[in-house]
Formats: structure tokens, sequence, C-alpha cells
């Protein structure tokens, strides 16, 4: 009998005592007030703001829906700290616990008050988008990036400093640090440099079709802080580092404010001084009456004999059309081609065989297409 007074003497003193001097019978009740509040938090989900979004989607702006999406899984986590402040202060503790329990709490309101911040800024973007007029949309895409970077920044030394630790000498010695690397990582840098100067001087943006020579040609996709993605015409990304968008030449086709055609169109020698007047002056006219090609002088123009060649009597067709759309272009042209067909059949001539067709738009200095007669 005196035995199971001692084991009932044992099992009392360590319920009162099981942990940090804490009895078992208080853990158990701040585990079930932090459970209870885990429970509060689904039904917060689930009725509170259900009926918030219900009431932003009455509403004709998306603004207020794209912040509560935001805002949504920050204010969520409030339950749980709530659920942790509570079975904190439920607990007896005191001296260095009661110290580490309070600046835990504190830790966590901090993580999600700058939680929601960082979360607000993507909807709130739209305030900043209206700097595109100065600047370019990559621009402001780095200086979102920038300020999200600063709250998490921000948000971080908070929490260092409430656990004590100051954050001076770790950025002092992180700036020690940054020079070791930076020698190891004068690459990087020279993206992030050449990124930076890319955006400043406009060189393209999201959507342009561009080309660099030996490097890439396609759609650009996303200007990052290393590199650039684009998107050749094959579907395939391709990432090219900052620095040889910077140091290479950059043709951007979507600033293009015309598209040419630039035709060598061989006639045979039998074709009279009449029927070479006829032919350019015929084609000349079709390009100045159609509503398709930028007339002078805000482009320029030329329809001439150009030259004695091989085989034939070279025409030289100089012109732009008002559109710059690829396909577009192309129905253009075809046309082109078309009336110019018919033009030398109707004065009598004929194109001179052999032929070559080669088409390759760069600079006008370069030789132009060999025009081959489309078959009716």
């Amino acid at each position: 009998m005196e035995k199971l007074k001692q084991f009932y003497l044992l099992v009392q003193d360590v319920w009162e005592n099981g942990l940090f001097g804490i009895d078992i019978g208080h853990f158990v009740v701040a585990v079930f007030i932090f459970f209870a509040f885990l429970l509060l938090r689904r039904l917060f989900a689930r009725f509170i703001i259900g009926r918030i979004k219900i009431v932003t989607k009455r509403t004709k702006t998306v603004i207020d829906d794209d912040m509560l999406a935001a805002l949504e899984k920050p204010v969520q986590f409030i339950p749980v700290v709530l659920g942790v402040y509570f079975a904190a202060e439920y607990l007896p503790i005191y001296g260095g616990i009661e110290i580490i329990a309070n600046k835990f709490v504190r830790s966590l309101i901090v993580f999600v008050m700058f939680w929601g911040l960082v979360n607000l800024l993507s909807p709130m973007a739209f305030l900043l988008r209206r700097l595109e007029k100065v600047f370019t949309s990559s621009m402001v895409d780095w200086l979102l990036k920038a300020i999200k970077a600063t709250f998490i920044f921000i948000g971080a030394a908070t929490i260092l400093e409430i656990w004590g630790i100051k954050v001076g000498p770790i950025l002092a010695g992180l700036g020690l640090f940054g020079v070791a690397v930076a020698l190891g990582a004068q690459d990087l840098f020279k993206n992030l440099i050449s990124g930076i100067l890319v955006i400043a001087e406009k060189r393209f943006n999201i959507g342009d079709w561009i080309r660099v020579e030996g490097v890439v040609e396609g759609t650009v996709e996303s200007i990052g802080f290393r590199s650039t993605l684009v998107r050749r015409f094959d579907k395939a990304p391709v990432f090219v580092p900052n620095s040889k968008l910077s140091d290479h030449a950059v043709i951007n086709f979507s600033s293009m404010t015309h598209r040419r055609i630039y035709w060598n169109i061989g006639v045979e020698y039998r074709t009279t001084v009449r029927q070479l007047r006829q032919i350019r002056d015929s084609i000349e006219q079709y390009i100045l009456e159609s509503e398709y090609f930028a007339k002078p002088p805000q482009v320029s123009m030329f329809v001439r004999i150009d030259r004695f060649s091989d085989s034939s009597i070279d025409i030289m067709v100089y012109c732009f059309t008002k559109t710059t759309d690829w396909g577009n272009w192309l129905e253009i042209k075809e046309t082109l081609a078309y009336r110019i067909k018919e033009i030398v059949e109707e004065a009598g001539s004929a194109f001179a065989f052999p032929s070559q067709s080669l088409y390759i738009e760069t600079l006008p200095t370069e030789a132009p297409e060999i025009f081959v007669p489309p078959s009716t």
C-alpha cells in the first residue's frame, strides 16, 4: 500500500512539474486553446472571407478582388498567431521562458504584417504603371521587385531586432563578404549592370521582336536581373545574358515604322525601250495609287531600270508598306507580285530565265531580292 502511495505521489509530481516547472494540465489546456483557434481559422476563412468575396465580386472594379486575394492567406494566419498568444498567456511561465514566448509572438505578428504588405504590392502595382509614361515597363517591373525586396529586408531586420540581433554589424560583415564575392562574380554584376543599361536605353520592351546577330532572334518575354528570356519562332526559350544584349548590335523589328520590299525584276533582252518604260511606269503607278504602300517623301521609293545582267535587263523595285505585320506584309507583297506579272505580260514582254530567289531583310546596302514571277 505504501508503494502505491509513493507511486501516486510520483505521478502527481510529474503532473505538477512536467516541463519547466509547469504542470501537464496547463500544457493540455494550452494545446486545446491553440487547436481551438485553428478551428476558428477554418471557420473564419469559410464564412467571413467568403462573405467579403461575395461583396467584392458585386463591385465594378477588380482591384478589391485582387487585394482580397493577396491578403487572404496572411489574414487566415492571424488566428494561428492568436492561438499561440492565448496559449502562451494561459501557461504560467516566468523569467526567460516568458521573454522567449513574448518575442516569438512579436515575430509572428511582424511576419504577418510584412507578408500582407508584400502581397499587396502586386494588386497595387497599377499605381506604378503610370510611371511607364516616363520609364519602360521593364523598369517599372524592376522597381516593383526592388520595393518587395526592401519590405522583405525591413521585415527580416525587425524580427532580428526583436531577438536582440543587431542588423548593423551584420550589414558591415556582408559588405566585406560582398567585396570578396564580387571578385569571383564579375560576370553576374556585369550582366546586372548591362540589364540596367538595356532598360535605360529602351533598346526593346517585352513583346518586341528582336535579332542579335550570332546570338538569338525571337520575341522578348521577360527582362531579368541577369538574363533576358527570348522566345524563338520555333517556341524554344533562350536565356540570353544581358551582357550579350548590351555589347552587341540589337535589331528591333517591332520598332520599324514601315516594312521594305526590295526586288530585282529581270525581263528578257528582247524587251524594247517602249516596253521597258511601260513596265516601269505601270509598276510605279500601282505603288503610288495603292493604299497599302507608304509614299514619298515619308519613305524612299524607286522603280528604275537598274542594270544589264548576264541574261536579263533588271528593273529595281524599292518600296515600303505601311504595315509592319509580317503576315499582312506577305499578303501585300504577293498582290504586288501578281500585279507585276500582269504588267509585264500586258506590255508584251516576259521574264528572263534562269533566275534565283533570295530574300534577306537587313540593311538597304545589301543585295535586293531576285524577283520570281508567281504562277497564275
